[in-house]
Parts: C-alpha cells; sequence; structure tokens
C-alpha cells in the first residue's frame, strides 16, 4: 500500500471535528479533475456517471475526493486506498486496520460540499442550498415537531425560509450521527434556537434518546448555504469545531474559522 501524499499528519484532537467544505462547481481544472477521478474506486466511479447532468457529476467526483484526501490528512492511507462498508442505512465506514478510529460524514448541495472528520465519536453534518426551488415552510407543517412548526410560523414570512434550512440542517445532521438516516421520525425531535446560543435538541419519549449527550454547531460558507454538525459530546465536556475551506490536491486553504 502506498502512503498519504501529506507528509505530516494533522492532529486530531478528541475535543475537536474538522469540518472540510470545497465548491464543487468552481473547480474547473482537467487536470485536478482526472486526479480526482483517479482517486475513486470502481463503484464510485459507476455511481458518478449515472449522474445524468454534468453539475451532479461533478459534484459526486469533487465531494468523494475530498473524503479521501481528507481522511489522508490524518492517517497513513493513501487516497484511493481507502474501503468503506456502508451499514444498513447507507452511512460507510472505514475498513482496514488503519484509520479505523476516524469518524467522518460527507454531505453536498447544488454550490458547496464538506466532509466533517473526529475521532472516535458519532457524528453527521448537512448542508443545503437554501436558494433551492421547492417547498419549505409546508414540508415542516408536515414533518417537523409542533415546537418547530410553531416557531416558525411565529416569524415574519420573509425570514421563514431562511429558519427552515436552519432546522432541516440540524435534523439532517442528527440523524446522520444517529446512522439511521430517515428512518428516524423527523416530528419526535425538535430543536430550539435561540441567537447567540447553541441549539438544543428535545426529543419525544419514544425516540429514548437524551438531549444532554448532544452537541450542535451551525455555520453559513456562503450567503445561500446553511451547514450543520452533530455529534455527541465526549465524557467531561463539549467538542470545538473547525471549519475550512479548500480546493483538494491544489494547495488552497483558507484559514479556519473556529466554533467553541
Amino acid at each position: 500500500m502506498t502512503v498519504s501524499p501529506f507528509s505530516t499528519p494533522l492532529d486530531l484532537r478528541p475535543d475537536e471535528v474538522h469540518v472540510w467544505l470545497v465548491e464543487p462547481e468552481r473547480i474547473d481544472d482537467p487536470r485536478l479533475l482526472e486526479a480526482y477521478k483517479a482517486l475513486l474506486d470502481p463503484g464510485e466511479r459507476e455511481r458518478q456517471r449515472r449522474f445524468h447532468f454534468e453539475r451532479h457529476q461533478r459534484q459526486y467526483l469533487v465531494s468523494h475526493a475530498l473524503v479521501r484526501l481528507t481522511l489522508s490528512r490524518y492517517a497513513p492511507v493513501a487516497p484511493e486506498a481507502w474501503r468503506f462498508v456502508p451499514n444498513e442505512y447507507g452511512r460507510p465506514a472505514i475498513v482496514g486496520p488503519v484509520g479505523q478510529w476516524l469518524r467522518f460524514n460527507l454531505s453536498h448541495t447544488d454550490g458547496m460540499a464538506l466532509v466533517a472528520v473526529g475521532r472516535d465519536v458519532d457524528l453527521g453534518a448537512d448542508i443545503e442550498d437554501a436558494e433551492r426551488p421547492g417547498e419549505t415552510v409546508e414540508i415542516a407543517d408536515h414533518y417537523f415537531a409542533k415546537t418547530e412548526v410553531q416557531a416558525l410560523r411565529s416569524l415574519p414570512e420573509e425570514h421563514q425560509r431562511a429558519r427552515f434550512f436552519e432546522y432541516w440542517t440540524l435534523k439532517e445532521a442528527y440523524i446522520k450521527a444517529r446512522g439511521a438516516g430517515l428512518s428516524l421520525p423527523l416530528d419526535q425531535f425538535g430543536f430550539d434556537l435561540v441567537p447567540g446560543q447553541m441549539p438544543r435538541i428535545s426529543f419525544d419519549p419514544r425516540m429514548n434518546d437524551l438531549p444532554d449527550v448532544w452537541q450542535f454547531m451551525q455555520h453559513k460558507p456562503s450567503a445561500r448555504h446553511q451547514a450543520a454538525v452533530a455529534f455527541r459530546r465526549p465524557r467531561g465536556g463539549a467538542l470545538s469545531v473547525r471549519w475550512q475551506h479548500t480546493v483538494p490536491l491544489s494547495g488552497d486553504m483558507t484559514p479556519v474559522i473556529k466554533t467553541a
């Protein structure tokens, strides 16, 4: 097995989650795109080809290359050598003797993709294009917790769409951290959003979960995008989150943004 192209592994402390963001549609260098394609395994290449639109092919290509290159920043494994196995709900986990302490979660939408990485922690992440067409508040009426619907409907109409995507990304991040996808009913847990405070979650008793074991962070990486991460708190404290933009293999990285 060849080793990671990164000479010095990045430090990832137990009390940190690192989130790497990329804008796939802005990467148009054919050499970079070919280099990304060379990192994918045959199954990933086949899934990429199945997308009808070129922008969706590029989103898939760049985001999955981002996963492999990001993991190789932390463990001595070549990006193309990572192997993954999905659980029954489709969430992938690392296969092999090296790097199994890494936990990661990928999300992508039009204009942006991210991968969140932690050390032996259940985590989930989501990013959404808040300018995408389609229903928003109407979805909340049918699927969100009653407290969320009431809070959403109490806002001026011009603010409801943005708040919907705050709720949606938090909910997606939580169910992905649980590893159970949309098998978890969205109306049986809800978020309380107070300016200047971290989001707080509450559960219907049927969820069999405890609010205090969870921590959530939100971020707006662009004017049109909303992101969130969710993770189980380690014993004895909270985690910090570091958000960083990158162009994989180009060496282009913007400064880290930390959230406590």
